[in-house]
Parts: C-alpha cells; sequence; structure tokens
C-alpha cells in the first residue's frame, strides 16, 4: 500500500467500471487502490457499493470537492470520470495532472478526451518517472492557459 494516503473520487460510470476492473488482474497496485478510501459522486447508486472502503455522496461534485479541499490536506485523486474533471478543471480545483504513457498506438480508443473542447491550460512537469520500463509517469501542474510564456515556443526571423 501507498506511504501516503489519498482519496479517490469518481463518477458513476468510472467507478462501475473500476469496481468491476480491480477483481479481473492480480496487479499489487489494484490492492492498494481497494484499501483507500474512495468517494463516488451519484445521485443513482446507494449503499452497499460493492467495493470496500467506498462512500457514496449525493452533492455536487465540484461543491463537495471544494469543501474537502479547504477542510483537509489529504490529497485526492480521480480516475477517469471525464466529465467531472472537466468540470473540476474549469472550477480551478485540479492541483496536478498525472498523465500516464503506454507504449501503444490505437486508432480506434475512447471516444472522449479529457481536454476537448475545454479550457486551455498550461503545464508545469513537476515529476517524470519510468514505471515497468516502458509506461511513463509524467505529473503536471496546471494554470489556466493565459498566452504563450516568454522564450516558449519557436522565435520569430528577425
Amino acid at each position: 500500500m501507498s506511504a501516503t494516503l489519498t482519496v479517490d473520487f469518481f463518477c458513476t460510470t468510472t467507478f462501475r467500471l473500476f469496481r468491476k476492473f480491480v477483481t479481473m488482474f492480480d496487479e499489487p497496485y489494484y490492492d492498494s487502490l481497494n484499501a483507500l478510501p474512495k468517494i463516488v459522486f451519484s445521485s443513482t447508486l446507494e449503499a452497499p457499493l460493492g467495493w470496500q472502503n467506498s462512500t457514496v455522496v449525493n452533492d455536487d461534485a465540484v461543491t463537495a470537492i471544494e469543501r474537502l479541499k479547504r477542510t483537509t490536506d489529504v490529497p485526492m485523486r480521480s480516475h477517469g470520470s471525464i466529465s467531472l474533471n472537466r468540470a473540476l478543471l474549469a472550477a480551478g480545483l485540479v492541483d496536478r495532472i498525472e498523465v500516464m504513457m503506454f507504449p501503444a498506438v490505437s486508432g480506434r480508443a475512447g471516444g472522449a478526451a479529457l481536454f476537448h473542447g475545454g479550457a486551455e491550460f498550461d503545464l508545469d512537469l513537476i515529476e517524470s518517472s519510468v514505471l515497468d520500463g516502458r509506461t511513463h509517469k509524467l505529473v503536471y501542474a496546471p494554470h489556466l492557459h493565459r498566452g504563450i510564456p516568454e522564450g516558449v515556443g519557436p522565435h520569430r526571423a528577425r
């Protein structure tokens, strides 16, 4: 299990997918994910949720997470949940974006991109690592884009 306690949160659809997914593979990471406290924002799910250490919250997710950030310093993270993550980014509640780069190219993967149609952000790289010799983990701090920073990108010919 991770040395740092975190709280994971999900929307209904992603929660249902993860609840099933973590039982399908024998991965140490899933054991730690199972042990962590989880919050699912849902108006349709009710206890028991079928995944240990899970709590359903029927409040607006943005309001609830803003309140949690004010009242606790326990790290929180979201897996997937495109619409939830878009709302949190727009509200300025995201401190870090963790990008996992898997060495594969798929022409038909997924139907919703996190950043498509959303606000523009500048990303400051704050951490990087190679997890298994192939998969890269990149962690960024997002900042609302306000133009191209001085000295970044191509330089105009004089």
